[in-house]
């Protein structure tokens, strides 16, 4: 252990690892998130396929708020579940129609991307230590 640590690629890697780990935390965007207004609609056309859309959104954005995770971020920001079919009853067409759009690419996970490139990195980095090691890596009980 105490040969791997004066080899001439240990003090390199370290800060190497230091500042990439400092780089990666350091500008991580904060989450931000705000309520948009909502504005009574106007100049509705009562056309069937308008209505028949708006309908057929209504029913999606209906699914995915009888989510228990959905409702539980809605008591959180203090609104009922009245209180937000209210809301959601005054938008627009239009605003229904992007509603129900986001709502069907909500994952509640996230989307694994960055679990993923976290994984291939790790796994890089394991690589290049034991080429830079030679496969020299010895555990030793004691």
């Amino acid at each position: 252990m105490k040969t791997m640590l004066r080899a001439f690629y240990a003090k390199p890697l370290v800060i190497y690892l230091i500042t990439a780990v400092l780089a990666l935390t350091a500008f991580s965007g904060p989450a931000e998130a705000m309520f948009v207004k909502a504005e009574p609609h106007q100049g509705i056309s009562h056309s069937p396929a308008v209505s028949t859309g708006r309908t057929a959104d209504l029913a999606r954005i209906q699914v995915t708020l009888e989510s228990k995770v959905v409702q539980q971020k809605l008591m959180d920001y203090g609104l009922t579940p009245e209180e937000t079919m209210a809301r959601i009853n005054n938008l627009s067409d239009e605003q229904i129609h992007k509603l129900a759009a986001n709502t069907d690419a909500l994952q509640a996970g996230g989307d694994g991307i960055g679990l993923l490139v976290g994984v291939v990195v790790l796994a890089i980095l394991v690589v290049v230590l034991i080429y830079l090691l030679q496969g020299r890596i010895e555990i030793k009980s004691k």
